[in-house]
């Protein structure tokens, strides 16, 4: 039986598969073994074995929305000036074309392009690799739309909610606050006080379960465009938060900024 099928089958859980945001931060924590890389692993600890997983990733952007569809992804290498050992790192988790099928069926707000080409980029495999080590469980991902406003990925995200009854867990991956161009490399351990007040104002918010401003986050406070000068790491976010139901519980974890400007702080819904 093929992944589809046993998707299509499978009867409605009592049992709703958490949805995860993962601060990823530098590549090389997919060869480090540090309180991130510990804090990605033990969110897995009590979550039953996912029969897919479908990643939001900072690191694929495109005009229209695309999902992988190919029965091994490849593993790219989308950086530089690293150590080889990190070029060496091959995740090879596979992919399905099944899966694709079925999520292009659910998505209604976008007509979502088949991709056979991209794979899995650091966003997904540096985390992966530590919380499926085994590389064992079918992985997509879905490409951000760059031409679309937050509002429409937060609403294409709710589309997706069904995954969560049939045992697909969905990952967001990106970064709160993400200003590479600020980093702190003299005092690496002391945040910003523009960071610390947007990862701050985002945590507070989604304790309030009101989605609204974290969607319109530019207007989160004076310091946003500074925090989030760019949308792409921010928006994997909003497709978490979009899969989150009324009233169900948060976890923060990794809950810490990098080199004055780079959020780890990652969140477990249900």
């Amino acid at each position: 039986m093929d992944l589809l099928k046993s998707l299509n089958q499978l009867p409605k859980q009592e049992y709703r598969m958490p949805v995860l945001f993962v601060g990823h931060g530098s590549p090389m924590n997919a060869v480090e073994e540090n309180e991130f890389t510990r804090g990605w692993a033990s969110m897995a600890d009590g979550v039953p074995k996912p029969k897919a997983i479908l990643v939001v990733s900072a690191h694929w952007q495109t005009k229209g929305t695309a999902v992988t569809a190919m029965e091994q992804p490849r593993t790219i290498h989308d950086f530089y000036g690293f150590p080889q050992a990190l070029f060496d790192v091959q995740y090879n988790a596979p992919g399905s074309p099944a899966f694709a099928a079925e999520v292009r069926q659910l998505v209604k707000k976008a007509e979502l392009h088949l991709d056979h080409e991209w794979g899995l980029d650091h966003g997904t495999w540096s985390i992966l690799k530590h919380i499926y080590p085994a590389a064992d469980v079918p992985v997509l991902q879905l490409s951000l739309d760059y031409t679309k406003p937050p509002q429409w990925h937060y609403e294409l995200a709710q589309e997706l909610g069904k995954l969560r009854q049939k045992g697909v867990l969905v990952v967001g991956s990106g970064n709160i606050v993400h200003n590479l161009r600020l980093l702190n490399w003299q005092n690496p351990d002391v945040a910003f006080d523009w960071a610390e007040e947007v990862n701050n104002r985002v945590k507070q918010q989604i304790i309030t379960g009101d989605a609204e401003p974290l969607i319109k986050y530019e207007q989160l406070a004076k310091s946003a465009s500074m925090a989030i000068p760019t949308p792409e790491h921010y928006l994997p976010l909003l497709y978490t938060l979009g899969l989150r139901q009324e009233q169900e519980p948060v976890q923060f974890y990794n809950d810490k900024l990098q080199l004055g400007a780079i959020s780890m702080s990652s969140l477990r819904v249900g």
